[in-house]
């Protein structure tokens, strides 16, 4: 019976802790930090991440997540994609990779970060277990190859 109530009473504190952390304030630096880099942007919407705030928007037709941190530094933006509508140097590095021809790709993501930095993920898939993130920089070298589940 205790261990039921001790249960009981957690949970209840870390949906209380989790509703907390939806209800603060987004800060106006943030706010401010947004509407100055995405002026034209549609659908904004700020979720508060605890260490950061997630600004959801959409940006020339694309939907895209920019994050900032409480001070409204940008620390950087996201967007999905297709492998078909990256970079040509992007898609060349990734031809010429080992996985071009029996991995199949399930996710890109392009990354806009500071001092113009672009970074760009690719999902790759082989199977129902073997599954990596390929890291390119705007050249199309490839800088990382991760495991993922």
């Amino acid at each position: 019976m205790k261990l039921r109530l001790l249960l009981c009473s957690m949970s209840f504190f870390f949906a209380g802790a989790a509703a907390f952390a939806q209800l603060r304030d987004v800060p106006p630096e943030v706010t401010t930090a947004f509407a100055k880099q995405y002026p034209a942007a549609e659908t904004v919407t700020y979720k508060d991440n605890l260490k950061n705030f997630h600004v959801h928007f959409v940006w020339k037709g694309e939907k895209m997540i920019a994050k900032y941190n409480r001070k409204g530094d940008w620390k950087e933006s996201e967007k999905t994609s297709e492998v078909a509508k990256l970079p040509q140097p992007i898609q060349d590095g990734f031809q010429k990779s080992k996985y071009a021809t029996d991995w199949r790709t399930s996710d890109v993501t392009v990354f806009y970060e500071p001092n113009n930095v672009e970074r760009y993920r690719i999902r790759v898939e082989k199977g129902d277990v073997q599954r990596r993130y390929l890291y390119f920089n705007k050249n199309g070298r490839l800088l990382k190859d991760a495991i993922t589940l």
